[in-house]
């Protein structure tokens, strides 16, 4: 039965190559294969009359790596169904390796991995360093910048050219300054072994990169990671702990829950005042509520942030099926519509009533929007804004009989109801309530502000200061604006 025998040629030169798979391509006497001829154990075997073919070609005609590794491994079991093939790669085949591991996952034609050097030993050695430390092995080709942990040693294999170097680098410069120091490390062990310490900036500017390149991240200090989640955690943690903050230590949920009203209305004020910096900060403080929550949970021995996060991920998943399922949709009334029965469903009796999951503790203002959106989820609402208009002016009628009988009890009824009225209306043209009142108030605060200016300039009393005077200075305000 035929097979394909599979042998790694090192990071090196022939030197680095075991005698025993030495002999066995020196004395082949059929063509050898070999992903890429670009490496120098090759050139000395040719120089002794082992023939090889490679598949540099297919790299010149895919867009991308993972392309050209399946056609590589398609043309070798064509090849291993009719004799037995010897197949050579760069390394160990078995590091690092992926047309090795498409080899494995097949069951058409018998593979055998024969062995080779693994070139890590001579990297370890050159970078002086002990990988029980933290160690991380990346490919340089298939990575993603949230695997990458920047307290360990990374190296990032499969650094074939300055465009994969130059991802790399993109990467990097998300979480590392351009002047981090790095290090570029060719042919380790080998006598073409080199090492070159640059700045993270200056990769892709180096030359000396091919298939024998590896580029080492040491581990980052603890000031470069601010940015980072588990970062945080840490510092949460700190400040809860015995040696913290006498505050931090002493928060509650029920302590904390003003903070959070707070920080919520503060974001809607950065966001209505387009301040980017601002909406950064306070985004910041929400996440710190929920950090500092989580640890109280963590604390107390109930739940985690870990907790929290799963909770929040599991929803998004089961209540998207149309991105992480089969479903399809055609429009974003239907992205409703589906969120709604698996909220539902999620929820199962818990819930008895249409109108159940509005929050108590919600300004009126903001409950009443919410309230009458979810019953018009099953159509009691009005046809056309027109209906709501009039409802407005009967509700306003009614308070005006209501003061004319000057009964309190009735007024404050009859005020609650054109209220109520105004959040349906805002709601039928797709406006929140809540925020477009604390625009407005935003709005009053500052035009009045303004007239306090004006006064003071004047060396007015506002107190002697008349009304029409005031409105001048109003109508000013608005100018501005």
């Amino acid at each position: 039965m035929s097979k394909i025998e599979i042998i790694g040629l090192g990071a090196g030169d022939i030197d680095q190559l075991p005698l025993g798979l030495y002999k066995k391509l020196v004395n082949q006497k059929n063509t050898v294969y070999t992903r890429t001829k670009d490496h120098p154990v090759i050139r000395s075997l040719e120089e002794e009359g082992v023939l090889f073919t490679s598949f540099d070609w297919m790299y010149e005609e895919e867009a991308n790596f993972g392309d050209v590794y399946e056609r590589i491994v398609g043309s070798l079991i064509e090849k291993g169904r009719k004799e037995s093939i010897i197949y050579t790669v760069p390394g160990h085949p078995m590091l690092a390796e992926k047309t090795v591991q498409l080899l494995l996952d097949q069951k058409e034609v018998e593979v055998d991995i024969l062995g080779g050097q693994s070139y890590l030993d001579d990297l370890f050695t050159t970078l002086q360093i002990d990988p029980i430390e933290g160690f991380q092995f990346v490919d340089g080709t298939s990575f993603k910048r949230n695997q990458l942990n920047y307290h360990n040693h990374i190296i990032f294999c499969q650094v074939y050219d300055r465009f994969i170097a130059s991802e790399v680098k993109l990467a990097l410069l998300e979480d590392l300054p351009p002047e981090f120091e790095i290090k570029v490390v060719h042919a380790a062990g080998s006598e073409q072994e080199s090492i070159r310490t640059m700045p993270l900036e200056e990769l892709d500017h180096s030359m000396e990169i091919s298939n024998l390149t590896s580029i080492y991240i040491p581990p980052a200090p603890e000031n470069l990671l601010q940015h980072t989640f588990s970062r945080l955690k840490e510092v949460i943690a700190v400040l809860r702990g015995p040696d913290g903050c006498p505050w931090d230590r002493e928060q509650t949920h029920e302590s904390l829950r003003e903070y959070a009203v707070e920080e919520v209305y503060e974001l809607i004020e950065a966001i209505d005042k387009q301040d980017d910096e601002n909406i950064v900060e306070e985004l910041g403080d929400m996440l710190l509520q929920v950090m500092l929550h989580s640890q109280i949970g963590e604390d107390d021995g109930f739940f985690t942030v870990d907790d929290v996060i799963r909770s929040i991920t599991t929803k998004m998943i089961h209540r998207h099926p149309h991105v992480f399922a089969d479903v399809s949709v055609d429009s974003v009334d239907q992205v409703y519509k589906n969120w709604d029965e698996l909220k539902r469903e999620e929820k199962g009796e818990a819930r008895t009533s249409l109108l159940d999951g509005v929050p108590n503790h919600l300004p009126s203002l903001a409950k009443a929007y919410k309230l009458q959106k979810k019953a018009a989820k099953v159509g009691f609402n009005w046809d056309n804004a027109d209906d709501i208009w009039d409802k407005l002016n009967e509700e306003i009628d009614e308070v005006k009989e209501a003061i004319q009988s000057g009964n309190e009890e009735e007024m404050e009824k009859e005020f609650g109801d054109v209220l109520f009225v105004l959040a349906n209306l805002t709601r039928y043209y797709k406006i929140n309530p809540e925020i477009a009142l604390n625009r407005s108030n935003q709005k009053f605060y500052s035009r009045f502000q303004f007239i306090e200016r004006q006064i003071q300039e004047k060396n007015l009393d506002i107190n002697q200061v008349s009304l029409e005077k005031m409105d001048y200075f109003w109508n000013l305000a608005k100018e501005r604006e």
